[in-house]
């Protein structure tokens, strides 16, 4: 998602470091319910999603741990920074989820946070960790691509 160049699309942040922790399988795009001092942070930049996880529950999606900080200028009204925020899915994309999530111990992740069309959106990744000798091969196989790639510009 994060690599369109669509005329209403502004990515807030991407998180690289799932990509080599993880494999991922799959991306899903869901929708974020927010609060307005939410919205006007993370507008700002003030947005992490590195510790960040998705979790089902109940028939729903939340990413948990999304860090939001506080608006300043929202005085009184501010929102919790690290608070648990609900995810907008269709019921066939959550029920897919859910199987896939339950039968294979697989985990969902989200990769990137953007705002497309005026709305705050998380792009989520079904994913499989990672053990430590797939992320050296991971390593080696970037660093021979990039070897060769110099080797062709010469």
């Amino acid at each position: 998602m994060a690599e369109k160049e669509e005329p209403n699309f502004k990515l807030v942040q991407k998180n690289r470091k799932a990509w080599h922790e993880y494999e991922i399988l799959e991306k899903v795009e869901a929708g974020l319910v927010l609060k307005g001092s939410e919205v006007k942070s993370i507008r700002a930049g003030n947005a992490s999603i590195l510790e960040a996880y998705a979790k089902l529950a109940k028939g729903e999606a939340w990413i948990v741990n999304m860090d939001v900080q506080p608006y300043a200028q929202a005085g009184p009204f501010n929102h919790e920074p690290k608070r648990t925020r609900k995810l907008l899915l269709k019921r066939t994309e959550l029920n897919r989820l859910q199987g896939k999530t339950a039968e294979r111990g697989l985990t969902l992740i989200p990769l990137s946070l953007y705002f497309k069309d005026g709305y705050a959106k998380v792009e989520i990744g079904l994913a499989k960790g990672k053990k430590q000798y797939d992320k050296r091969e991971t390593i080696k196989k970037r660093d021979v691509d990039r070897d060769l790639r110099r080797r062709a510009m010469k």
